[in-house]
């Protein structure tokens, strides 16, 4: 199947349950357990606050075989918008088929038109396809010297 020939579109509320479960399988690959509840509920505030991102699913014949999340920020390195690549699974059964390529040609297309001024993905220093794919689209490692640092931040009232 040819990255024009997959039916991509905008995940809609309706879509979270297919959306746990893909994000499930995702975490999975990577040994990282997932609270269901809680990505639904992520699921919910992104699809219902477009000014946050967007989410889009590939999809044939009712069958659901990927999706990706875009989330975006304003950014003064840039002077405007920046846009996240924050999660992209394709099941195993259908990889090598486009549907990944459709994903990010989507992805990459919302992008332009939305005036965003970058685009970031972060992706493990060993995983050499993932690195490989998003060179495609021009996505290279950052500026020499420069380290992402991240930290959770509690909850509102505790």
């Amino acid at each position: 199947m040819a990255a024009d020939q997959v039916n991509v579109r905008l995940a809609q509320v309706i879509d979270i349950p297919a959306l746990v479960s893909l994000m499930h399988d995702f975490y999975m690959e990577a040994d990282f357990p997932l609270d269901r509840d809680w990505a639904a509920a992520a699921f919910r505030t992104l699809l219902t606050n477009p000014a946050l991102g967007r989410v889009w699913i590939a999809m044939t014949d009712g069958t659901c075989m990927g999706y990706v999340v875009l989330s975006v920020r304003f950014a003064m390195e840039y002077g405007g918008m920046s846009a996240y690549i924050d999660d992209l699974y394709v099941r195993p059964a259908f990889r090598g088929q486009g549907v990944t390529t459709a994903l990010l040609n989507t992805l990459s297309a919302y992008c332009k038109s939305a005036g965003c001024k970058s685009l970031h993905v972060e992706v493990g220093t060993q995983n050499l396809p993932a690195r490989e794919l998003y060179a495609r689209y021009g996505l290279q490692p950052g500026t020499a010297g420069r380290v992402m640092l991240s930290t959770a931040l509690p909850e509102a009232g505790t």
